[in-house]
């Protein structure tokens, strides 16, 4: 199983990006899906998570960001609008998925760099 993350980028203050992670490979069902992030010199920190039709958000970012997920592609978004300097960071999808009907795993993506900045 793997995840593929896309759509970083370079961005000035107050704009938008949108952000991908497919899951692929052999697996039974997706459970959650979310979005974490790691700035220079702080600890991986959880962004936004979606199980079912339930999401969940840091502080930081309502309002600003919306998780959502694609069931039939098997893929999460992540549209972050008004971004700030501070939202800078490597953004990491994440995934609880089942391989088997019994067998449940976590599993992360690669990082895509986001940068705002004028």
């Amino acid at each position: 199983v793997q995840l593929q993350a896309s759509g970083g980028g370079l961005v000035q203050p107050g704009g938008s990006l949108r952000l991908s992670c497919v899951a692929s490979g052999s697996f039974f069902s997706i459970n959650a899906m979310g979005w974490y992030r790691q700035a220079p010199g702080k600890q991986r920190e959880l962004v936004a998570v979606i199980t079912g039709g339930s999401t969940n958000y840091a502080d930081s970012v309502k309002g600003r960001f919306t998780i959502s997920r694609d069931n039939a592609k098997d893929t999460v978004y992540l549209q972050m609008n008004n971004l700030e300097p501070e939202d800078t960071a490597v953004y990491y999808c994440n995934a609880d998925i089942w391989k088997t009907w019994y067998t449940k795993s976590n599993y992360w993506g690669q990082g895509t760099q986001v940068t705002v900045s004028s």
